[in-house]
């Protein structure tokens, strides 16, 4: 079988991989012909049999004539990819264009790019990283040059799967083919943006990544800042690698925590025992492999501004948590309420708009003449529901790596920048200047909040 590119996973063998990540190429192969071979490697002894049904059971919808070629070809090889000799091996085993897939922890990656630098490696590499892309702002950097020492910058795709998302991107739709809403989605019409993502799912097992991570750095400093990019963007006239990160990496390179003070701008929460959709939940503290001495947070809250005219104090807030009583994942604008009107009862509600960070549903809280007596204002919801994507989140990451396409994916500079907003946050919490306040499992958070 003659192929254009091999997927390389390194952590073959691990829960991203079989989840994640195989799924998603499923996804991407039921709905595109590609001409790919997948090798994976890692540090258990998986036999062939093993390997090939954990690849077969991912690609049941793919039509046989691709399913079977790639099923024939696919391959797994113990291997520390941290030992240049051992990694040289595996690049020799692609059979065109690697890809370089790190389903690793952050840790071992970095290792992995020092064992690539050691060795002679394809001009046409790509290397696709998973967050989180360092530990601060200066291990960002550190790790940036790392890899453009290996491949140029345009080689190397920081996974987001958040971009990856159909129901994301259709921020972009919503916003910019719209004459509805471009002309008021900015400081003069918009009170506040909140981004929100409220998760009723408690630990799950995550402990050895989430426990030195926390609700900040998991989600905030990484996707939710993507999703306020997108929401706060200035217009484009094309969506392609260059005008979309452009415009993403400006709108970050703006924006700070608000009013440069990170105690009054945010605030943080743990959970104790309670009951989720009827399951007990222990407390966070007490959940196997958590290290309670560390901190670490479950529900994360920060408001930041964009300095530029078009939101110039605009209060952006950020939220999320685990273990909470409701999902809720939405990019939500609420706009000013308007004037009164004599002869028109009751206060003008704040309208908004807000778009479903899972289904893609577009809803518009829109103020009007009441239903029993039209001299009686009322707010009336407006629902606009999206087809879902055929891809899967990593199918779309995927997509765009395998065609050599890095739109999607993060640039080095705007992982930087991200480390940067949080970072006065990370460094008020870990002074004790913010309490770590407590909230049931089950409830919507805190007291008061």
């Amino acid at each position: 079988m003659t192929v254009s590119a091999t997927l390389l996973i390194l952590g073959a063998d691990g829960d991203l991989t079989s989840r994640l990540l195989l799924p998603g190429l499923g996804t991407l192969l039921a709905a595109h012909d590609l001409d790919l071979e997948v090798v994976g490697s890692g540090l258990r002894d998986l036999d062939e049999d093993t390997w090939r049904g954990l690849v077969a059971s991912a690609l049941g919808a793919v039509p046989e004539g691709r399913r079977m070629p790639l099923l024939a070809s696919t391959r797994y090889f113990r291997a520390d990819a941290t030992d240049p000799e051992a990694l040289s091996r595996l690049l020799d085993e692609c059979a065109a264009v690697p890809v370089v897939y790190f389903a690793l922890p952050p840790a071992v990656t970095a290792r992995v790019c020092l064992a690539l630098e050691a060795i002679d490696t394809p001009e046409d590499l790509r290397l696709a990283l998973e967050k989180p892309f360092g530990t601060d702002r200066e291990s960002a950097r550190a790790l940036n040059e790392l890899l453009t020492r290996i491949v140029p910058e345009r080689q190397v795709y920081r996974i987001d799967h958040f971009l990856g998302r159909a129901t994301v991107l259709n921020i972009l739709g919503t916003r910019f083919a719209n004459r509805l809403i471009e002309p008021v989605w900015n400081r003069g019409a918009i009170e506040r943006v909140e981004i929100v993502y409220d998760e009723t799912l408690g630990l799950e097992g995550r402990a050895g990544y989430y426990d030195r991570a926390g609700a900040l750095v998991d989600m905030v400093q990484s996707h939710l800042l993507a999703v306020l990019a997108l929401v706060a963007m200035e217009p484009i006239d094309r969506v392609d690698e260059v005008a979309l990160r452009d415009a993403v990496a400006e709108v970050l390179r703006r924006t700070a925590v608000r009013d440069d003070d990170p105690v009054t701008a945010s605030r943080r929460a743990r959970y104790t025992a309670g009951e989720v959709a009827g399951r007990d939940l222990p407390g966070y503290a007490d959940e196997p492999g958590v290290d309670p001495r560390l901190g670490t947070e479950t529900l994360a809250e920060v408001v930041v501004e964009v300095d530029a005219d078009r939101w110039r104090g605009v209060p952006f807030v950020l939220r999320s948590g685990k273990a909470l009583g409701r999902a809720r994942k939405v990019a939500r604008a609420v706009f000013r309420p308007a004037a009164p009107i004599d002869g028109l009862e009751g206060r003008p509600h704040s309208d908004w708009i807000e778009l479903d960070l899972r289904s893609g549903e577009v809803e518009v809280g829109l103020t009007m003449n009441g239903g029993g007596d039209p001299f009686v204002l009322e707010q009336t919801t407006l629902v606009a529901k999206q087809v879902p994507g055929a891809l899967l989140p990593y199918g779309e990451v995927l997509k765009g790596i395998l065609n050599d396409d890095p739109t999607l994916s993060i640039r080095g500079d705007v992982a930087e920048e991200s480390w940067r907003i949080v970072e006065p946050v990370l460094e008020a919490w870990r002074a004790g200047r913010v309490p770590l306040e407590a909230y049931p499992a089950g409830s919507t958070g805190p007291d008061g909040w």
